[in-house]
């Protein structure tokens, strides 16, 4: 699996954690159905989720007149998953992160959403 289409399975099983009482298992078997796993959607998806309140505190310190529940959720997802990327795992460049949030943005959101996401994470890659 390229690591493209990794990110963009982790945000669609991370979209439906934050939507559903779905367990990840079941989130990922929803996303994957027969499709092979592979490590870096699988350290995307864990590390996500076993770090999600540090991340949470990191995006509310640099969220700007807005809270972390009022963002739309595709928005938060993307901006979980590039946080983790940039906090937590070093072989990952911020620009590559940066861009691959953009991206997943526009595939999922709207022209708002990548500009509001590029706006947010930029404060993390100025960090």
């Amino acid at each position: 699996m390229k690591r493209h289409d990794a990110r963009e399975k982790a945000v669609q099983v991370l979209f439906q954690l934050d939507n559903t009482d779905l367990t990840l298992q079941e989130a990922i078997g929803h996303i994957l159905n027969e499709e092979e796993s592979d490590a870096f959607f699988e350290q995307l998806v864990y590390g996500v989720t076993e770090h999600l309140q540090e991340i949470d505190e990191a995006l509310e310190k640099n969220l700007e007149n807005w809270s972390l529940n009022r963002l739309p959720k595709i928005e938060r997802t993307v901006l979980r998953l590039a946080v983790f990327e940039l906090l937590y795992m070093e072989d990952a460049p911020s620009r590559v992160v940066l861009n691959e949030a953009i991206e997943l943005c526009k595939t999922f959101g709207d022209e708002k959403s990548s500009k509001f996401v590029n706006g947010v994470l930029s404060k993390f890659t100025q960090q």
